[in-house]
């Protein structure tokens, strides 16, 4: 782009990845794992892609406004596509390659998507089946043609390559030039579709000056550099990978690293080691269950080895997180245990090199955090919503208070309503819900507060803690109000743990429906010759009940009287997302469980 054109384009994400693309052609941008070979992408080629993609889409007939479904994994062409319609003035739609077919129905016709851009064939054979009920859909794109090339004569479809290949007929980089030129920062850049944990999903609308604010938000708390490298692993609808993969990577200019996904997760750390690395508490909790259970079937020496060494990491950290002075014992154990433990086993979890670590989406139990702490790995809590662009607050690395997710990021506002519910105003605040005038005007008030449905409290520091959903309050028979989200993290930082609903809204007491964790249960199992075939076959073991018996007692012997689980069940399957029980981010849907496993529940209370 020309300097006159540069300085046309408003500050979208699109036009930073120009200046980017400018500024320092030749650095590595992006690199992908494909067939277990490692490609590289310079800022010059992605600017080049897309360029090419925006110019294929205006090719094909797309035009300003349209939307821009992608439905696939994290790779190169995913952020082509999305910044290529960002580019040329399109709305692009990211919907979770772990939808099911209904659900994809839902997003592509609520959206009123023109396209669809599908990774692969299980992808593309979800919008097949929908496609009759779609009226909006015109076009339909594949990235990976392996195993659907039979397909391909279809006159709806074509491939990535052929977009591309269109955007070449022309002059591309001049066309998406001219088109940038004419987007302006107020317009709609992305629809995000919220969790839908208690209803629908609603289409939150980000702009373009939203998504610039949330990138420049990373860079003024994380302080990432252009030699830093990042993994791109959760999903890239996700506002929160969308933020670390795209938007502050673009503005910040380091290289973002995209694995083999799902469960090459642990190796593709390793092969990376990235510089910081953002995880939902389920990531930490998984990495903390895997360590768990190495040390388990590790010999009696390393055994001991681990648990002296812990156990000193984390009166250090004690210590650190509480600001004390550390004496020059201390200093000694933390250089011993650095070289017999910690150094090896982050090199093993792939966080050698972590700089900074982050903790968002949900609460993460204290525990958790103070063992990552131990190990020299210092992750701080932050806090934000898709409506606001995904960061509101987060720790300051010089003051971390545990249980609390840190104070307001530059250029937002806090305070707490008069019901306790958070309330945030910034820059970043969306546009509203996508043909959901109700919906925006309940959420965003005339001052501009943007009302999260959070509760929360603000310390003298300006320290947020946040207590629940205001939806997911209990209350019990009794008048009590309880906040179930605190006592489900404390029942999941046990590694035989993975799925914890407390129940007791108008009852007498408290109880919970509990999943297992299948490998770290299995393991056990296993190392007590206790058989077993499926996962039910596992959690109706009276064994494995006692098990978690004695988590739920640990947990109970923390909690006031009321707040203990009085009876659990446990439940018979893994929580699936297809099967609407939990929300494409692993969110449980608490009323669908409570339907689905009502005979469970009833039975807690006869």
């Amino acid at each position: 782009m020309t300097a006159v054109e540069t300085a046309r384009a408003a500050d979208t994400i699109p036009a930073r990845l120009w200046h980017r693309a400018e500024a320092t052609p030749e650095r590595i941008a992006l690199r992908h794992k494909d067939l277990g070979r490692w490609h590289e992408f310079t800022w010059r080629e992605y600017a080049r892609r897309v360029a090419e993609a925006g110019a294929g889409l205006m090719a094909l007939g797309l035009t300003r406004g349209e939307k821009v479904a992608i439905i696939g994994e994290n790779r190169p062409e995913w952020l082509w596509a999305d910044l290529g319609a960002q580019g040329v003035g399109m709305i692009t739609v990211g919907v979770y390659p772990t939808s099911p077919t209904a659900e994809v129905e839902y997003l592509l016709a609520h959206s009123e998507s023109a396209m669809a851009i599908c990774e692969d064939e299980e992808q593309l054979d979800k919008v097949l089946a929908v496609r009759d009920r779609l009226p909006d859909l015109r076009r339909i794109v594949l990235i990976e043609t392996r195993g659907a090339r039979r397909l391909l004569d279809d006159p709806m479809l074509l491939t990535f390559d052929a977009l591309l290949e269109l955007g070449c007929r022309g002059n591309p980089v001049a066309e998406f030039e001219a088109a940038l030129a004419a987007v302006a920062e107020s317009d709609v850049a992305v629809l995000v579709y919220t969790s839908g944990t208690t209803g629908p999903p609603k289409g939150a609308m980000l702009t373009h000056r939203n998504m610039a604010v949330a990138g420049d938000a990373i860079g003024a708390t994380l302080a990432p550099g252009p030699a830093d490298e990042v993994l791109s692993y959760l999903p890239l609808c996700h506002v929160l990978e969308r933020l670390i993969s795209s938007i502050a990577a673009v503005t910040v200019g380091y290289t973002t690293n995209f694995g083999g996904g799902g469960e090459s997760l642990a190796s593709d750390l390793r092969e990376v080691q990235p510089h910081f690395f953002i995880g939902v508490p389920r990531v930490w909790e998984k990495m903390l269950a895997g360590i768990e259970i190495r040390m388990a079937d590790a010999s009696w020496l390393k055994r001991i080895n681990y648990r002296f060494w812990i156990a000193e990491g984390r009166r250090i950290a004690r210590k650190r997180l509480r600001k004390e002075r550390l004496g020059p014992a201390d200093r000694v154990l933390g250089a011993l245990g650095w070289v017999l433990l910690f150094r090896p086993l982050r090199e093993r979890l792939g966080l050698a090199r972590v700089r900074a670590a982050g903790s968002g989406a949900a609460p993460i139990a204290p525990a958790v955090l103070e063992f990552f702490w131990a190990i020299g790995v210092e992750v701080r809590e932050g806090y934000g919503q898709t409506e606001c662009a995904g960061l509101a607050t987060f720790s300051p690395a010089d003051d971390v208070r545990i249980g609390k997710v840190g104070i307001a990021v530059p250029g937002v506002e806090l305070k707490i309503a008069e019901d306790g519910e958070i309330l945030v105003r910034s820059a970043g605040v969306f546009a509203g819900y996508f043909k959901n005038p109700e919906a925006t005007r309940a959420t965003v008030d005339e001052e501009g507060w943007l009302h999260t449905g959070d509760v929360g409290e603000l310390d003298g520091d300006g320290y947020l803690q946040i207590t629940d959903r205001k939806k997911d309050i209990i209350i019990t028979a009794g008048g009590k109000n309880i906040s179930p989200a605190w006592i489900e993290n404390a029942l999941k930082v046990s590694p035989y743990i993975r799925e914890a609903v407390v129940i007791g809204d108008r009852r007498k007491y408290l109880t919970a429906l509990i999943g297992i964790e299948l490998d770290t249960v299995g393991d056990w199992a296993t190392r007590r010759q206790l058989a077993y075939t499926t996962y039910r076959d596992l959690s109706d073991k009276p064994e494995v009940r006692r098990l978690i018996e004695e988590s739920v007692e640990e947990v109970n012997g923390t909690l006031a009287q009321v707040e203990r689980i009085k009876r659990f069940a446990l439940l018979p399957k893994e929580l699936d997302h297809e099967e609407g029980e939990l929300t494409a981010t692993q969110k449980v849907k608490r009323r669908a469980i409570a339907e689905a496993f009502s005979d469970l529940v009833e039975g807690m209370y006869r």
